[in-house]
């Protein structure tokens, strides 16, 4: 295997059942952070002093306008910081030292905080403004103050002062703001009395000087010579008169442009209406023409009543053309009189608007002044209506802006601290800094903690799980729960192997203090019970563990053997088990120090696997010296024991990735050392054991009461 490769770690994702063992893991950490934040607020909480509050209400609208504003009868906008100013102002020097100065705050708070010496005014304004808090009613022109202090009855009188202080400093606001207005506008109202005057004086001196007859002194204008109501009726008629000029022009034009023949029928649409002469004269002339005609088919010319019907018709004739000349020159003079109506009418309108025009150019400077004069008296009466509605305000009782609806009363409750709110407190934070400092350790600690852990960075698989308290089998018998997490271990080694012929089997560890030695000392134990015949060799050449445990001297043993010393046969001690033999470590010279890769350890591994049916090799750590690596070169299987929660991971695969390198075969990793009570994930591997050895021994415990004879039980063996 490549020792250079490196796997790729696989993202993992965490179960509740991960975080509940993580806190179960660390509760010792979580219920010491827990009580110590519980204990700290609640000796925190009985040890601060008591504080009451006292709680007034205070209604607060905006000032109205004031005495000089013409806007009085407005209503005023809304004013998104009115409140807030408010608030400052009540917090201000202007409020709070008025207060100081009638309750003697300086000399009772010097009493309490300087030993009876009166604190300055600044030091107890800094003391008061830390000691009250302003808050706005939502969606309301209210304001709560509430004052603190370690005396019920004090807190009460001064938030009942402050609310006091406040109302009585707004009502004194207006009452200046509306004494200053009245002052301002009686000087306002002298200098226009003596703008109005100086005005009426000029007013007479243009009327004098212009000679003009002013009937109505409120008028700004002279009055027209015409009305304007005479002068569209005298326009009107000048529009009719030209008109009928017009039409009788046209009609005199026809008529003198006829025959007589139609003379008749033109002068009566002319006329407008039949004239009775005419119309005689025009008869008579056609029945005088047809008396001619008769006259004139019968007679000669010469003939008397051929001449005398002619004489007639002449006559007529005569007649009607000197009534036509009258008609016209009728109807001429009445187009005369039209044009002559026209005329003076013109004329009229003309006349009187170059009158009116001139009177008033003539009046302008006078009827300017007159206004003028009319502005400056409205002006006046309007500064007197405002003084003297001013000056009644002033005199009458004032309605505050401030209402106090709510004063502050005694409280014999404290509001701080809040005994039950913080020992809550104290237990919510307690429990999330305790179980958040667990999880920030659990974060921080990379070592060994799962099954999970060791396959997914070391890509190697599980062999073994031991639990925590693990004795020594031999001493604990066949029988002793822990037995079956070694033959668990034994059965996965056993089907792990490739070839049978593997039997020399090394176990080795990053760091020391894993486990190594009593893990081939109990994985050994069970094989030799098993009835397979077993050696182990303790090679860990710096620090011998193994003939301690086994209770056996460690005068000669595997250093002796290869500094050919001894032979195999006085170097290997028996045990308990008559299967199970054992090869200590000897005394090793200073002088030796590589003897673990020399060929006669070769020959030692090749002669032992001849000998036993496995053959078991003790180790040192191997990120500490090189004895683990070449001892891993040279046998058949190596083992990697990793303790639960003890050394990091880049450790344990820094140690897989060494015994890799110098070509070892590492068969699997044993998880070692595991708090099964603690660690959920790990009860399979041995609860269903215990609950069955703790079964078999109760059985035994009932066949001794019975006479210890065990027959009665039926018990059969495991394996």
């Amino acid at each position: 295997m490549d020792s250079t490769k490196s796997s790729t770690p696989q993202e993992t994702k965490l179960h509740f059942l991960d975080y509940w063992r993580i806190i179960r893991i660390r509760k010792t950490v979580i219920l010491a952070v827990f009580l110590l934040v519980v204990i700290t607020a609640t000796v925190v909480t009985y040890i601060l002093p008591e504080t009451f509050s006292g709680t007034a209400r205070m209604k607060v609208t905006n000032d109205s306008p004031d005495a000089g504003s013409f806007e009085q009868y407005s209503q005023k906008g809304y004013d998104p910081y009115f409140i807030q100013t408010e608030f400052e102002v009540i917090q201000s020097e202007l409020i709070l030292g008025r207060v100081i100065d009638k309750l003697k705050l300086n000399e009772k708070w010097g009493e309490k905080y300087a030993s009876g010496q009166p604190l300055k005014r600044s030091e107890t304004l800094e003391i008061f403004k830390k000691s009250i808090r302003l808050t706005p009613v939502r969606n309301a022109s209210l304001i709560e103050v509430e004052v603190f202090s370690d005396k019920p009855d004090e807190a009460a009188q001064i938030a009942n002062e402050i609310v006091d202080t406040y109302k009585q400093h707004r009502l004194e606001v207006s009452l200046e703001q509306l004494a200053s207005s009245i002052k301002a506008l009686e000087e306002q109202q002298v200098e226009y009395r003596r703008k109005t005057e100086a005005a009426q004086q000029e007013v007479d001196q243009l009327r004098t000087k212009f000679g003009i007859t002013d009937l109505n002194p409120m008028e700004s204008m002279p009055t027209p010579p015409i009305s304007a109501d005479v002068e569209k009726q005298i326009q009107a008629q000048l529009i009719m008169l030209k008109n009928e000029v017009v039409m009788r022009e046209t009609a005199i034009s026809h008529l003198r442009s006829l025959e007589k023949s139609q003379l008749r029928d033109a002068i009566q649409i002319a006329l407008g209406q039949p004239d009775q002469r005419l119309a005689s004269l025009f008869n008579q002339y056609e029945l005088a023409d047809q008396s001619f005609r008769s006259m004139k088919a019968i007679y000669k010319d010469d003939h008397p009543l051929y001449k005398n019907a002619q004489e007639n018709v002449e006559s007529i004739a005569r007649s009607i053309s000197d009534a036509v000349d009258g008609i016209l020159i009728g109807l001429q003079n009445r187009l005369d009189a039209a044009k002559a109506a026209a005329e003076e009418l013109a004329h009229r309108l003309e006349t009187s608007r170059t009158e009116y025009l001139a009177l008033v150019e003539k009046s302008r400077p006078y009827y300017a002044a007159k206004r003028r004069l009319s502005e400056l008296e409205q002006f006046n009466n309007i500064l007197s209506v405002k003084i003297a509605s001013s000056s009644a305000d002033y005199r009458l009782p004032r309605t505050s802006m401030v209402t106090i609806t709510d004063r502050a009363i005694e409280n014999r409750d404290p509001v701080k601290p809040k005994k039950g709110l913080n020992i809550a407190l104290g237990v919510v934070i307690g429990l999330v800094v305790g179980v958040g400092l667990a999880f920030f350790i659990e974060y921080l600690d990379t070592s060994v903690k799962t099954i999970d852990d060791v396959e997914r960075t070391l890509q190697a698989p599980v062999l073994g799980v031991i639990p925590q308290n693990v004795g020594f089998l031999m001493e604990e018998g066949a029988d002793s729960p822990h037995a079956e997490a070694y033959r668990v271990l034994r059965t996965n080694l056993l089907f792990s192997r490739k070839d049978d012929k593997l039997n020399s089997i090394a176990v080795v560890s990053a760091g020391a203090g894993e486990g190594k030695s009593t893990t081939i000392l109990n994985l050994a134990t069970v094989f030799a019970q098993n009835g397979a015949r077993v050696v182990v060799v303790d090679s860990d050449l710096r620090r011998p563990t193994l003939h301690k445990i086994m209770r056996v001297t460690n005068n000669i043993g595997l250093t002796n053997y290869l500094l050919k010393q001894n032979t195999l046969e006085e170097v290997i001690q028996t045990s308990n088990l008559p299967t199970l033999d054992f090869m200590a470590s000897g005394k090793l010279p200073s002088s030796s120090m590589g003897v673990l890769s020399s060929a006669q350890m070769k020959n030692l591994i090749h002669e032992l696997k001849q000998r036993y049916d496995y053959v078991f090799f003790d180790s040192p750590p191997i990120m500490g010296v090189s004895d683990a690596s070449i001892l891993a070169s040279e046998v058949d299987i190596t083992l990697q024991v990793i303790q639960y929660r003890r050394y990091p991971q880049p450790m344990n695969i820094r140690a897989k990735q060494m015994i890799e390198k110098v070509g070892g075969n590492l068969l699997g990793i044993v998880l070692n050392n595991i708090n099964m009570s603690q660690d959920e994930s790990y009860y399979y591997y041995s609860g269903y054991y215990h609950e069955y050895y703790s079964k078999d021994e109760d059985d035994d415990a009932v066949a001794a009461a019975d006479g210890g004879d065990k027959s009665k039980l039926d018990i059969k063996p495991k394996y």
